[in-house]
């Protein structure tokens, strides 16, 4: 006769419940001492299952994205930025954007949080169930060229269209040339009420014809698309990084002092 244990357990390998072949003899035996009906039983088991699948799933999506660092909007420091309207960014964080096909514009001087709150806003959006993706904007631009160059935009374009949101960071912070400035206008193009953007950059709009090749044409129309379901944060402040590194200066020279 076989054993009841090694069926269960190859049953629960074959329907792919990891969960409920981990969890299955420790629930049985909270339950047994309470008396708990089967249903119930059933029920902490499923529930269980889904719990896991749902972690596992965020770790996934999170990992997809390509976030360069781990940020999270909980770590940011609103109160050192107290021009920055947090209730709008928390707002952003539920998501409704994304549902919208509307853009977010985080703009502001190097150094004041905008990485930090795309990738915070970034990684809501994977627990909230949304496919991410991120790229600085000279990273986009070079994977377009290296697509064209081995005949792969299409496969590139598709990946793109999978996402419903993507991160462009440093908008602004480096020029482009003609053909990366054509490329990324057609891949804003591609996105236009289809996939969501969070752009980060320096730059306020008046200024972008100089990131793409001073094309004012070019960037008009780039930003016609951009700015006509679009959410605009201003961060204004500090930067964080030169705020560190003074108090660090100050922390060593107080160390140091007799």
């Amino acid at each position: 006769m076989s054993d009841p244990q090694l069926l269960l357990a190859s049953y629960l390998k074959t329907l792919r419940l990891p969960t409920f072949l981990r969890e299955y003899a420790t629930v049985a035996r909270q339950c047994g001492e309470k008396d708990a009906a089967y249903e119930e039983f059933l029920q902490q088991l499923a529930e269980l299952e889904v719990q896991h699948r749902q972690v596992q799933s965020i770790a996934r999506r999170i990992k997809q994205a390509a976030f360069p660092v781990v940020k999270d909007l909980a770590d940011f420091d609103f109160a050192a930025v107290p021009k920055l309207n947090k209730k709008r960014v928390l707002d952003l964080a539920q998501g409704a954007f994304i549902e919208q096909r509307a853009n977010v514009v985080l703009n502001g001087a190097p150094g004041v949080g905008k990485t930090h709150l795309a990738i915070g806003l970034g990684r809501e959006a994977c627990r909230n169930g949304q496919k991410v993706r991120f790229f600085t904007a000279s990273g986009l631009v070079n994977a377009y060229v290296e697509a064209r160059e081995e005949r792969h935009i299409t496969r590139l374009e598709n990946h793109i269209r999978r996402h419903d949101l993507i991160i462009i960071d440093e908008l602004g912070y480096i020029p482009l040339d003609r053909v990366g400035a054509e490329h990324l206008f057609g891949f804003f193009s591609q996105c236009y009420e289809q996939t969501s953007l969070i752009v980060t950059t320096n730059l306020p709009f008046a200024e972008w014809p100089q990131i793409f090749a001073d094309d004012e044409r070019l960037a008009g129309a780039l930003l016609d698309r951009l700015t006509h379901h679009v959410y605009i944060v201003d961060i204004t402040g500090d930067s964080y990084r030169l705020k560190t590194s003074l108090k660090q200066q100050k922390k060593k020279k107080g160390e140091s002092a007799p």
